[in-house]
């Protein structure tokens, strides 16, 4: 129960990032005619070296070889585009072997940026990168690309230092992201995105868009793919997120996923000469007794605090993959001996805080491109009953008292991105893991549906994301489906 300090963090932050959003504001729901003109419009990418990009620790760093940055121009509005003018950033990794062609990536969020993520993560698509241009972006709303900015308002959320009123500082929020971003957010919605997607396409010189989308990046494939279904190349979309579901629904069936991961991650931990207890239950007991205590009593990180709500996102972003578990035992280990280190870099990289202690526009993005893509606006007491599901279901994401910032939010959403079908469009491959915290099994198989031309490949290993789990399987399937044009077959499954 969040019922000590530092409530606002997890008002803002969880419910941002678990509670995504589906849609795109004042965009029509018809396929969209690819614009004639569309290279022309944008002109071709002037790549040249990158100049501000940030590392995994939040400090600047130098691209590798054969890394480029550019940008493109958008209409800030596409229904003018002759109108103002936005630019999108963009990076490019280029094919070291005989070029097949772009391959352009979004790697989740909403929010995150892809010219940060692919200058860190390139090399993870090596086998990709020998025949394709690897090419990422940060959507509109995003970093570079006119960031949603919102005063100092998620600094005052994570650090605040009493029992806020989580509806007074959602309405703070919302009021700075107006005040400082107010132009571009009646514009940041998952179509406008897909719109800018097919300039992209235009502007790389590609007949198709070739996509790999992971998170809410299957979102925004779908959407494209919907809008623009004749040129659909090869698509992948890994981590499929069901843009039907309610907020509600949504909530729920995230915390039984995360819910399922922990309990995984404890029974791993055990078998392993687990820190944190003999058996699961004893884990689960370990953890849920640190973060309690943490409601009364942070613990000093330098000049800083592990608050409470720092410490649940801590013990949450090491379960969206298997990979990092052994991070969650190493870091609430040593937070029970007094330690809060290791759980607050954590907490620091779910947030994008830099290194300077300034924050990325990942969490303000998310909440902006939230909003604009739902019609949906629960009240505090709406938010309450979630809430309160939640809590009989995985505690540590409960978030009591809190107030959903879409509530205030200073432009309307609709629901025109939950409506997906891309019939017409070329096979497009969809990827579920039964192990999937954050984007449960289930949403891939009613994506896949719903996308009338989807073909679902099941891995039945853990983690959020199939790609880079580790499967042999699954690599061998995406890139003979990506390299060579190979559809998997229907009923694909890969073991864990």
């Amino acid at each position: 129960m969040l019922d000590g300090m530092k409530k606002p963090i997890v008002t803002f932050l969880l419910g941002a990032a678990l509670l995504a959003g589906c849609g795109s504001a004042g965009q029509p729901a018809a396929t969209t005619k690819p614009t004639a003109d569309a290279a022309k419009e944008t002109g071709a990418v002037a790549w040249s070296q990158c100049a501000d990009l940030t590392g995994a620790d939040g400090r600047p760093t130098t691209p590798a070889s054969g890394v480029e940055c550019g940008k493109i121009p958008v209409p800030l509005d596409h229904a003018k585009p002759g109108g103002e003018k936005i630019d999108l950033a963009l990076i490019r990794v280029k094919a070291t072997g005989d070029r097949l062609g772009s391959l352009v990536f979004n790697f989740g969020g909403p929010g995150a940026s892809g010219v940060d993520t692919l200058a860190l993560a390139s090399r993870m698509f090596a086998s990709l990168g020998g025949r394709y241009d690897l090419v990422s972006f940060d959507p509109r709303g995003v970093e570079r690309s006119s960031g949603v900015k919102c005063g100092g308002e998620v600094e005052k959320l994570l650090e605040a230092e009493t029992d806020a009123d989580g509806d007074r500082l959602a309405k703070e929020f919302a009021t700075a992201c107006e005040q400082d971003s107010g132009k571009i957010l009646p514009y940041v919605g998952t179509v406008s995105a897909a719109k800018d997607l097919d300039l992209l396409r235009a502007a790389l010189g590609d007949e198709r868009l070739n996509y790999f989308g992971m998170s809410y990046g299957t979102h925004l494939g779908a959407v494209y793919a919907t809008h623009f279904p004749k040129n659909v190349g090869r698509f992948v979309l890994d981590g499929a997120l069901d843009p039907t579901v309610t907020w509600e629904e949504r909530a729920v069936t995230q915390a039984t996923g995360f819910d399922r991961a922990f309990e995984a991650f404890a029974k791993d931990c055990v078998a392993q000469s687990c820190e944190l207890g003999a058996d699961a239950a004893a884990v689960e007991k370990s953890v849920t007794e640190l973060l309690d205590g943490l409601k009364d009593q942070p613990l000093k990180v330098g000049d800083r605090e592990l608050t409470y709500g720092l410490g649940q996102l801590g013990v949450i972003a090491p379960l969206y993959a298997k990979a990092t578990w052994p991070l969650l035992e190493q870091a609430a280990a040593a937070a029970i001996k007094g330690n809060g280190t290791t759980l607050l870099t954590l907490a620091d990289s779910y947030t994008g805080r830099k290194a300077d202690g300034t924050y990325s526009t990942a969490m303000t993005s998310l909440q902006a491109i939230n909003c604009a893509d739902t019609a949906e606006r629960p009240t505090a007491a709406e938010t309450a009953e979630i809430n309160a599901r939640i809590e009989k279901i995985f505690p540590i994401l409960s978030v009591e008292g809190s107030s959903g910032v879409c509530a205030h939010w200073p432009v309307p959403g609709d629901d025109t991105a939950k409506r997906i079908d891309a019939t017409g469009s070329a096979p497009i491959m969809v990827i579920g893991g039964k192990g999937d915290p954050a984007t449960p099994y289930q949403w891939a198989t009613t994506l896949t549906e719903q996308l009338k031309t989807g073909v679902l490949v099941t891995y039945e290993g853990e983690g959020h994301g199939a790609y880079l789990s580790g499967s042999g399987c699954v690599l061998k399937a995406v890139d003979a489906y990506l390299l060579k044009g190979a559809v998997p077959a229907a009923g694909t499954s890969c073991p864990a």
